[in-house]
């Protein structure tokens, strides 16, 4: 199991994996996500680098909701093989802490 803590900061998003996710099995992930800043919402994607660079696309994975809201996620690893995993600004302007915990 690991944590990552961050902040999402004035760009609106937050490079989770520096590298596409290589997968050679079927496995299941369990990702449990947390936005720490009231006023702000945050989606836990999954993506190319385009999508990362463009601040637009890929696949949402998580939403989160306010402080205090833990979302749990159970996902087929197979399903990011080839992508990165990254953090977006849904709602709201102030930098975004959050919690990502996966196991």
């Amino acid at each position: 199991m690991i944590t990552v803590t961050g902040v999402v900061g004035s760009s609106g998003k937050y490079l989770v994996t520096g590298a596409p996710v290589d997968v050679q099995m079927h496995s299941v992930l369990k990702i449990v996500f947390e936005n720490k800043t009231s006023g702000t919402n945050l989606g836990l994607l999954i993506g190319t680098d385009a999508d990362f660079a463009s601040g637009t696309g890929g696949i949402q994975l998580s939403g989160s909701g306010g402080p205090g809201f833990q979302f749990l996620t159970i996902t087929d690893t197979h399903k990011l093989s080839g992508k990165i995993m990254f953090i977006r600004r849904e709602v709201g302007a102030a930098d975004s802490q959050f919690s990502l915990t996966v196991e």
